[in-house]
């Protein structure tokens, strides 16, 4: 694979964590307010059902067991500890336990996709973590104890999630779209409940709601997740880690176009710690041209 092919790939994959970012403002602004598991559900189980009627493809064997298992750890576990850990951490607090995921997903690899350690990794990780450091976090705030570990426990069921998907490889009778459509699918199933159970259903909604829930279903759910599981299937991991530090990026900016929050220096120079840090992740000389995906 040529250094052009996997920059274009890059900067497609890239767009996944960017719309991510337009979680919050979307959640906050146009959705019913206090209810994040609901949101989550109606991001992945529609999205999940529509791609599945378009593919009409199932899984066999061992992959109906695979499947659920990713789309546990990439869509139904994350979105539960994710907004876990926001009730109880102040947002920016939240962003920077869960931007622990390239370290954790550098770990799992060298596991169980004998990828090698470099100096460039650590680099782009500390350079990552202290851009989204400067960039979100509030020193004045108070750990709770109960936030920290349901942030870790969000980052690394992300983290499993990408390299069981790098390492299990997508079956060869499923396409890309059935891929994608089976695990928001299963995800978004194993929410519902949980969601009914502890937020329920919105009293009343508006059109300007459906909008919102529209987006979340067809931007942040099918566009994003088609292209981000294409992603590590052409991208070595570690590469696709790096590029989630661009979701609190793109949630900041977003938030300084269309909230008029304050955007200072600090915060300027930490945009641009995480930029680089995921231009470094880059691969370059003799590109990488899998993780020796095993089935």
């Amino acid at each position: 694979m040529s250094e052009t092919r996997v920059v274009n790939n890059i900067l497609l994959t890239a767009l996944a964590p960017i719309v991510w970012g337009s979680t919050y403002i979307i959640t906050t602004e146009v959705l019913p307010p206090d209810t994040p598991l609901l949101a989550s559900t109606i991001r992945a189980l529609p999205a999940g059902l529509l791609l599945l009627l378009i593919c009409r493809t199932v899984p066999k064997g061992i992959w109906w067991l695979r499947i659920s298992i990713l789309g546990l750890l990439n869509i139904g576990a994350f979105f539960y500890f994710l907004f876990v850990t926001a009730g109880y951490l102040p947002g920016g607090t939240a962003a920077l336990i869960m931007s622990c995921q390239p370290i954790i997903v550098i770990l799992l690899s060298a596991c169980l996709l004998k990828t090698v350690l470099t100096i460039k990794h650590i680099t782009s990780t500390i350079l990552g973590i202290i851009g989204i450091g400067l960039l979100v976090l509030n020193s004045a705030t108070s750990l709770n104890w109960q936030g920290v570990i349901a942030g870790l426990a969000g980052c690394s069921c992300m983290a499993l999630g990408v390299v069981l998907t790098k390492y299990w490889n997508r079956p060869t009778h499923l396409s890309l779209l059935s891929f994608t459509g089976w695990q928001l699918t299963l995800g978004g199933l194993m929410l519902l409940p949980v969601a009914i159970l502890i937020e329920g259903l919105p009293q009343q909604i508006s059109m300007i709601n459906i909008l919102g829930y529209g987006y979340l279903c067809m931007i942040g759910a099918v566009f994003s997740y088609i292209i981000w599981f294409r992603g590590i299937e052409k991208l070595s991991v570690i590469t696709i880690s790096f590029l989630g530090f661009l979701s609190p990026v793109s949630a900041c900016v977003l938030g300084y176009f269309f909230l008029e929050q304050t955007f200072s220096l600090l915060q300027f120079v930490g945009a641009c710690s995480i930029i680089i840090s995921v231009w470094i992740s880059i691969p370059r000389g003799q590109i990488e041209k899998s993780d020796n995906s095993i089935n």
